[in-house]
């Protein structure tokens, strides 16, 4: 199963068995080794009541209703444990970081595709330095029962890989992405009818 250019897909976050948030994305290219997708300046999102085991029992992003700014650009091949954010600010949209979004691998389902984010991140400079993000949020996760102690080791050693394939300079994704412009017409997409209840996808692609 393969996207068109253009294509609507549902990217769901799948925790505890069942989704609990949901984001529409446009597909840029979809191809063997890649899948390009961008979150468009406000895309609706959509929530499934908790209670979660969070702090107050709501995914962290609620009740904000859609995206702000200027959009995101979603870099991520079959198998790998992260997936690449492209950030732009300001009012001439310049650069403004590489974000490592340490996730489960993506999994297709009939309407998008799955993951589940790992709470740990990496944020990446334009000149290349980087920093993690969240690291300090990791044993409270362990208490909430997000995560238990031998996944977050596993969560922190996939941190440590990226953090040694940053300083190696051997990041794998396209550095003209910085300067990829959406189509015009990408704006403010909604959620088809049914996202909650489309069975969760199983099979790692």
């Amino acid at each position: 199963m393969s996207w068109a250019r253009g294509d609507l897909v549902v990217h769901r976050e799948i925790a505890w068995g069942r989704p609990w948030v949901a984001i529409p994305e446009f597909v840029v290219e979809d191809t063997d080794d890649l899948l390009l997708t961008f979150i468009a300046p406000g895309a609706r999102f959509g929530y499934l009541d908790g209670p979660w085991p969070t702090e107050n029992g709501l995914h962290p992003w609620y009740p904000k209703p859609h995206w702000e700014g200027h959009g995101v650009l979603i870099a991520q091949r079959p198998g790998d444990p992260y997936a690449v954010w492209h950030f732009w600010e300001g009012g001439h949209r310049r650069f403004a970081s590489w974000y490592l979004n340490l996730q489960e691998p993506l999994r297709r389902s009939a309407i998008g595709y799955d993951t589940q984010d790992y709470e740990l991140d990496i944020v990446v400079q334009p000149d290349g330095q980087w920093l993690f993000k969240d690291d300090e949020k990791m044993e409270a996760r362990i208490a909430q029962g997000r995560y238990s102690v031998d996944e977050v080791v596993s969560i922190r050693e996939v941190g440590r890989q990226l953090g040694d394939m940053l300083d190696a300079k051997a990041t794998w994704w396209d550095p003209a992405l910085a300067t990829w412009e959406p189509d015009p017409a990408w704006i403010a997409p909604q959620l088809p009818s049914g996202w909650e209840t489309a069975p969760p996808a199983i099979a790692k692609t």
